[in-house]
C-alpha cells in the first residue's frame, strides 16, 4: 500500500506508457486514429500528443467510474493535498465548483456566499435552484477593489439565516485577498453548514511556505483546486478536494451529471504528473515563485504612480492573509485604467497579463517565469509612465457594486424575458449575465435589478475596452429582462 501511494508515482501517466508499447490497432474513437487520419494536426501538436489522445479502455481505467489507475492517481492526489478524496476534473474549475454547489444544496435550500464570486458559482445556483444569500464585501477605496469576508458578516448571514447548507469562501479571491477561512470554517461547522472554498487560485497554498491556510487544512468540507493556474497542469484541468464530513459516492454521482464521459487523457495525465511534481518539489517551486513576485513588487513600486500591493493591505479581518505569490498593481495614479495598460503591455509591448479591470492589471508568477521577463515586464511598466501619464480625473474605480437581488438567478434565467436597449433597462431585473472576462466576476447576475450606476459602470467598461460577455447581445447594446416588472 505504501509503495502504491508513493508521491514518486504517477499511475495515469506510467499506464499511458505502458499502452504506447503495446501497439494497439484502434478501432475505437477518437475517429483520428492516433494521428495517422489528421497529419496537419499531429504536425502541430505532435505524434507523441496525438498517440496518447485516447478513449477509455481497461488498461487505462474510467474517469466515470475509476477503479484502477486513475483511482490511483486521485488517491495520490488526495493525499498530497491532505484530503480524504480528490477528484480528477477535465471540464474546467468551473466543473469542479458546480459539483461542489450541487452536492451541498438543493433547490430552494441556501447557500451563504460573497457576491464576488466566478461567474460558474451563480451558473451552479442556475441549474441547482438553491437560493444565495450574498455577504456583500468590504471594499478598499484606494484600490477599488472588494475585500475578502469578514467573520462578523458571515456570523450575521448564519444568524438570519440558520437554514442555510453551506457557506463558499473565494481563497483567494482574483487580486490575492484571504478571508479568515479557519475562523468562518469553524463558525459555519457549529451551525452544521458545510464549508465550500473556491481554490481557482489557490493551489500553491497546500505546497509552498509562508503561504494563507489552504481550505483542507483550514478544516473546508469542499475545495475546488485550478491545477492548471499555478500547479503546472494543462488548461482545463482541475481537482475537486472533499474532507471526511462529505460523502464521495454521493459527491462521484454529482460530478458524473455534468462531466464528459470522453475524458481526455492528455488532461488526466497532466494532473497527474503535476501533482506529483509540486508533492516533491513544490516547496522550492513556489519559493522562487513567491521571491520573482517580491522582486518584481519591489521594482515596480520604485517606478512611482503605480502601486503593487501585497502583504501591507492586511486588516487582520476582511483581508485576513494575502497571496504574495499575486503581481497585483494599482494603475489609477498614471491616469489609466487597469484594461487600457493591459491592451497596451500587449499591443505594444508584447507583454500578456493575466487581466485588466478598471482599477488594477495582475500578473500572473508562476515557475515558468523567469527574472529577465519580469525585467521586461518592470521596463514596459516605466515606459508607459513615461509615455501615457496623465490627470486621472474622471476616471472610475469602484470594482464593485452591491447587488439588489429580486429573483433567485434560477427563476431569473427560465423566465419570461424581454429584450430592451441597455439605456431602457434601469430598474428592471435581469434575466443574464454580464461580466468582464477576466476575471469572469458578474457585475449583473440573473435575479438582480439593473441600476443607473451599474449602467454607468457598463459605459464606462466598453468605452475603456473591457472584454464584456454574457448577455445574449454579443454588442451589449440589449439586455434581457424578466417579462413582468416587479
Amino acid at each position: 500500500m505504501e509503495e502504491r501511494l508513493s508521491q514518486q508515482r504517477a499511475p495515469v501517466f506510467e499506464a499511458l506508457k505502458r499502452f504506447q508499447r503495446m501497439r494497439v490497432v484502434p478501432f475505437d474513437v477518437p475517429g483520428h486514429k492516433r494521428g495517422k487520419g489528421t497529419p496537419e494536426l499531429t504536425a502541430f501538436l505532435g505524434e507523441q500528443c496525438m498517440s496518447v489522445d485516447v478513449n477509455s479502455m481497461k488498461p487505462l481505467d474510467n474517469l466515470c467510474h475509476p477503479v484502477s489507475v486513475i483511482k490511483e492517481a486521485e488517491e495520490l492526489a488526495a493525499q498530497a493535498f491532505g484530503a480524504e478524496n480528490a477528484f480528477f476534473m477535465v471540464n474546467g474549475t468551473t466543473s469542479a465548483v458546480q459539483s461542489m454547489v450541487l452536492a451541498a444544496c438543493k433547490k430552494g435550500e441556501k447557500i451563504i456566499l460573497p457576491r464576488n464570486v466566478h461567474r460558474s458559482v451563480i451558473n451552479a445556483l442556475v441549474l441547482s435552484g438553491a437560493e444565495p444569500v450574498y455577504v456583500n464585501p468590504e471594499m478598499n477605496h484606494k484600490l477599488g477593489i472588494a475585500l475578502g469576508m469578514s467573520v462578523a458578516q458571515v456570523e450575521k448571514a448564519i444568524l438570519e439565516n440558520p437554514s442555510a447548507k453551506a457557506v463558499l469562501v473565494n481563497n483567494p479571491t482574483y487580486y490575492g485577498v484571504c478571508s479568515n477561512l479557519r475562523a468562518i470554517t469553524e463558525l459555519a461547522h457549529r451551525h452544521n453548514m458545510l464549508v465550500l472554498a473556491d481554490e481557482a487560485h489557490g493551489t500553491h497554498f497546500y505546497f509552498g511556505e509562508n503561504m494563507p491556510p489552504a481550505a483542507m487544512r483550514a478544516g473546508a468540507d469542499m475545495a475546488s483546486v485550478s491545477m492548471h493556474k499555478s500547479g503546472g497542469s494543462l488548461t482545463q484541468s482541475s481537482l475537486l478536494l472533499t474532507g471526511r464530513n462529505v460523502n464521495p459516492g454521493y459527491v462521484s454521482q454529482i460530478i458524473n451529471l455534468t462531466q464528459t464521459t470522453s475524458a481526455s487523457y492528455l488532461l488526466l495525465s497532466s494532473l497527474d504528473i503535476s501533482r506529483r511534481n509540486l508533492a516533491l518539489n513544490g516547496k522550492e517551486i513556489f519559493k522562487k515563485v513567491t521571491d520573482m513576485a517580491q522582486y518584481a513588487r519591489d521594482e515596480i513600486n520604485a517606478i512611482g504612480d503605480y502601486y503593487a500591493y501585497s502583504r501591507e493591505i492586511v486588516n487582520g479581518d476582511s483581508v485576513f492573509d494575502f497571496d504574495v505569490t499575486k503581481l497585483s498593481i494599482h494603475t489609477l495614479d498614471i491616469g489609466l485604467a487597469g484594461i487600457e495598460v493591459y491592451d497596451i503591455l500587449r499591443d505594444e509591448y508584447d507583454i500578456q497579463v493575466e487581466f485588466g479591470d478598471l482599477g488594477n492589471i495582475l500578473a500572473y508568477v508562476s515557475v515558468g517565469d523567469r527574472v529577465r521577463d519580469l525585467e521586461r515586464l518592470v521596463s514596459a511598466l516605466q515606459e508607459i509612465r513615461r509615455r501615457f501619464k496623465r490627470g486621472r480625473g474622471g476616471m472610475l474605480s469602484q470594482e464593485y457594486i452591491s447587488p439588489q437581488v429580486a429573483a433567485t438567478p434560477q427563476e431569473a434565467f427560465y423566465a419570461e424575458k424581454e429584450s430592451l436597449p441597455l439605456k431602457e433597462s434601469a430598474g428592471r431585473v435581469c434575466s443574464e449575465f454580464v461580466m468582464c472576462y477576466p476575471p469572469g466576476i458578474p457585475i449583473l447576475a440573473p435575479g438582480e435589478r439593473i441600476t443607473p450606476g451599474i449602467l454607468e459602470y457598463i459605459d464606462y467598461a466598453k468605452e475603456k475596452g473591457c472584454s464584456l460577455t454574457g448577455p445574449e447581445d454579443l454588442e451589449i447594446n440589449r439586455l434581457n429582462v424578466l417579462k413582468n416588472p416587479r
